[in-house]
């Protein structure tokens, strides 16, 4: 990473569409989704990530998550007089590597003061970029194949955390106020996109994507419980088949996919129900009431004039070198889309390929396939008995053979349900697991008898069930799996019901 102190009239600066996420319409054509017909939603998304370094953006405070309040901290992230910030290089590198991996173009950077009093950012300014960011013009491709441009990701620094001792939690009727600087400082990257979204459920995907490409890249850990990724949406709406772009309210700090969707849902809502009413919304932040299912009102929004940027005087240019950002994109692992498509051309599911890989197990299924297990049971397994923890630590030759067994037959999916639990605990081999409960496939010959027995038990069952009485079938297996402990195989078990109700 090279630091020159050029002047800033050297720079060649981000033009005028690049400073706002409103000025850059999509070009593919969608249904508009979840407002009365006529009416579509215009959706942007800031996301902002927490990067996983070890200390803060610009001081050597640890960045760690929870702690005692106000313990890590360092007279730089406190604004104390005579402190200067020094630039995090890890931090630097991990935002090239998001950028990289939103196809964005690395430049040249500059960072900026922004300008504004809040308690829990002790300067009165955040440190920043403006109009020279790290990262600009990238895209995501989302699941569905549509595509949501990047705007930019710029690096900053976080805010503290303030607690509003009240009944609301919001400081219009808080009887005093606590600040914690844990967070002041931490490494923050903000991913701004273009206005392309147009529904709730497509901002939740890109939202998902972008939080499965950051953890990929190890860039954070993408943690909404803990805050280490929050998404501000910034939501209008038109009427359907026009290009204008009307007047939008930014829902700030959401903190869950679900909440995302909600809060997107009932905003948009709001916005129709102003224009119909011969009203219209006014531009401000707005705050998601989970409890109440609503936005409220926060502050009106302020234009980038309002934050009076200017270069930050105590810190240099950043300039990649083009060697380091080769560097970096040759260690960049493979991307979530990418990893979806080898399931997908494996022949998997894409539900569940979808799921493997946000769980981060789809090796695991890939292992199963190259030892010549079928990808729809390694699916199966990973979605439906392996979310638990553990999983990832799975050894994949193992989950294989495991899976291998289950189709040849050695193991029913019952006993293959059970050995696989034991494995994620134990990381014993499926064989000596399997061994020591005397799981063994059962001759169908065997199985064929003692249907024939309980047949004879249950004539009046049988006969309704014959007579098209299918739940019955339920009971049948139960009893078998009863008289066998459970070792019977329930698809044989199904096709020996099937041949004898046919005869």
């Amino acid at each position: 990473m090279n630091q020159q102190n050029d002047t800033l009239e050297n720079e060649t600066p981000v033009s005028s569409t690049m400073l706002s996420a409103w000025t850059t319409e999509s070009s593919v054509e969608r249904e508009p989704q979840g407002l009365p017909d006529g009416w579509e939603m215009v959706i942007g998304l800031d996301v902002h990530a927490e990067l996983a370094t070890e200390t803060k953006m610009f001081s050597p405070a640890t960045n760690q998550f929870g702690g005692e309040p106000n313990t890590n901290i360092h007279p730089v992230c406190l604004g104390l007089p005579g402190t200067l910030p020094v630039v995090n290089g890890k931090a630097v590198e991990l935002s090239i590597r998001v950028g990289l991996a939103l196809n964005c173009t690395v430049q040249r950077c500059i960072f900026a003061r922004k300008n504004y009093f809040y308690p829990d950012m002790p300067k009165d300014y955040q440190i920043s970029q403006y109009d020279r960011p790290l990262n600009i013009n990238g895209s995501i491709q989302l699941p569905s194949g549509h595509v949501v441009g990047v705007e930019r990701a710029h690096m900053e620094e976080d805010t503290g955390k303030s607690t509003h001792v009240g009944d609301s939690g919001r400081i219009h009727d808080a009887g005093y106020s606590l600040v914690d600087y844990n967070r002041a400082g931490v490494p923050l990257l903000e991913i701004v996109s273009h206005p392309d979204i147009r529904g709730p459920e497509e901002a939740k995907a890109y939202a998902a994507e972008l939080q499965a490409i950051v953890i990929a890249v190890g860039a954070s850990d993408g943690k909404f419980e803990e805050g280490s990724m929050r998404v501000d949406a910034n939501v209008s709406v038109r009427p359907a088949g026009s290009d204008e772009l009307r007047t939008r309210c930014e829902i700030k700090n959401v903190n869950s996919l679900r909440s995302l969707g909600r809060a997107i849902q009932y905003e948009a809502q709001r916005h129709v129900d102003l224009y119909l009413a011969g009203d219209k919304p006014v531009q401000e932040t707005r705050h998601w009431d989970e409890e109440g299912g609503r936005t409220r009102a926060g502050r009106s929004k302020e234009q980038a004039e309002d934050y009076r940027y200017f270069a930050d005087p105590d810190l240099v240019p950043v300039d990649p070198s083009p060697q380091w950002i080769d560097e970096i994109r040759a260690a960049l692992p493979a991307l979530p889309r990418e990893r979806r498509q080898a399931l997908l051309d494996a022949g998997g599911d894409p539900e569940n390929v979808a799921m493997a890989v946000q769980r981060n197990l789809d090796s695991l299924a890939l292992v199963a396939v190259s030892a010549g297990a079928p990808i729809d049971k390694a699916l199966v397994h990973i979605v439906n008995n392996l979310a638990v923890d553990g999983a990832e630590e799975l050894n994949a030759e193992h989950f294989a053979a495991l899976v291998t067994m289950e189709s040849n037959g050695d193991l029913t999916s019952t006993q293959a349900k059970q050995v696989l639990g034991e494995m994620v605990e134990s990381g014993r081999a499926p064989a000596d697991l399997a061994a020591e409960h005397g799981f063994e496939a059962m001759d169908t010959s065997e199985l064929d008898v003692l249907l024939d027995g309980i047949i004879a038990d249950h004539p009046d069952e049988w006969q309704r069930f014959c007579d098209g009485e299918n739940k019955l079938q339920g009971m049948f297996t139960g009893q078998i799996m009863k008289a066998t402990q459970g070792k019977a195989d329930g698809k044989v078990i199904a096709q020996l019901l099937a041949s004898k109700k046919s005869t």
